[in-house]
């Protein structure tokens, strides 16, 4: 029984690794024992040194978070408070909990009659109930800090090492001595991201990696920019960065990744090394994040649009974009469904009207 057991696993390693899939036609694992002028060719051990890294960058967070963005957020006025305490209420907490956080109108004309409560004050109730689970205002604006700084950093540092790489300039030299290059100059970038960067470390893409990663870096802390923006209540600068964020992610996505990138994996790398089977898997994937660009743009170019149109952005993070989250963030409110007066209010808006448009949106 061991036997066949370890036959099994036997196989299935070697089918993992086949070489017929992951390599061009003449290249073997064993050509990446060398050295690779001098520094070593990627191997897939090397993707363990995530682990350690993902801790070292974590306890950094955790100091950022602490003694440099929590400052910043209480200069600029947020609040080191959470949200409003929704009243105790054992019926409606046991339907929250048991049932649904979203009561439908039957439910709702239920709960009235049991409990003797407007309907509006039920509904009201029920937000509260699930704001209160959200992270505080504060809490948002140090995680988007650090995102913001850790994007800026990560998509300067690419640029400096691609900006004297010959394949930033010319995509068919991604290509050129394929799969014996080098990898250590974008070693620790390529740490940075897991996604297809996994594949494309195993694979030995290194340089297309680079390429990849940095257009995908040059939006992303934009969008945190703005965000920092909104959790200030400084709303034309959110608005202004928000539409800037818009346009150069879709130029990005919709424009540079095609005809730069997609045009190198498809085209040139036919051209110049042929196809195999992990090269139909590696640009399948890239299709699919095409596809997924298309999707995220319409996104935020209508909300981007919205903005220009009624002057207000204040859907604050980047996976509402993405999956249009079915919860609202009302940050600008002046005055919520109970008629009392919203947390965040609306005197800092810096000229612009409060409203729940945004969080409808």
């Amino acid at each position: 029984m061991a036997t066949a057991a370890a036959g099994a696993l036997g196989l299935l390693w070697g089918w993992l690794w086949s070489e017929r899939f992951w390599l061009p036609q003449n290249v073997s694992w064993a050509d990446f024992e060398g050295q690779g002028d001098g520094y070593g060719y990627p191997r897939a051990r090397h993707i363990l040194s995530v682990f350690p890294l993902a801790a070292g960058v974590f306890s950094v967070r955790l100091l950022f978070e602490r003694f440099i963005a929590k400052p910043c957020a209480l200069h600029v006025g947020i609040q080191d408070s959470g949200p409003y305490q929704a009243q105790p209420n054992a019926i409606l907490e046991k339907v929250f909990m048991s049932i649904t956080k979203y009561p439908d109108e039957k439910r709702l004309e239920g709960l009235s009659k049991q409990l003797d409560w407007d309907v509006r004050k039920i509904q009201c109730w029920f937000r509260h109930r699930r704001n209160q689970d959200k992270p505080p205002t504060l809490t948002k604006f140090c995680e988007s800090m650090w995102r913001f700084t850790f994007y800026l950093c990560i998509f300067c540092y690419g640029i400096r090492f691609l900006w004297s790489s010959p394949w930033f300039w010319d995509t068919r030299q991604c290509w050129h001595s394929y799969p014996y290059q080098d990898f250590l100059i974008m070693f620790v970038h390529h740490l940075a991201t897991i996604g297809l960067i996994t594949f494309s470390y195993i694979n030995n893409m290194v340089r297309v990696g680079t390429l990849i990663l940095c257009l995908h870096d040059v939006s992303d802390f934009l969008l945190e920019a703005a965000k920092l923006a909104n959790y200030a209540k400084y709303q034309r600068l959110c608005d202004t960065l928000f539409v800037i964020f818009s346009a150069v992610f879709v130029v990005t996505r919709l424009g540079i990744y095609p005809f730069w990138i997609l045009n190198t994996t498809l085209f040139e790398s036919w051209e110049m090394i042929g196809p195999y089977p992990s090269w139909w898997l590696f640009n399948g994937l890239l299709l699919v994040l095409q596809v997924l660009h298309v999707i995220w743009s319409y996104l935020i170019a209508r909300i981007a649009f919205k903005a220009l149109i009624r002057g207000k952005v204040s859907k604050d993070d980047r996976s509402d974009v993405e999956s249009s989250s079915e919860e609202e963030d009302i940050t600008t409110s002046t005055k919520d469904p109970c008629g009392r007066s919203s947390s965040n209010g609306a005197n800092r808006v810096n000229g612009h009207m409060g409203g729940s448009y945004w969080a409808e949106e």
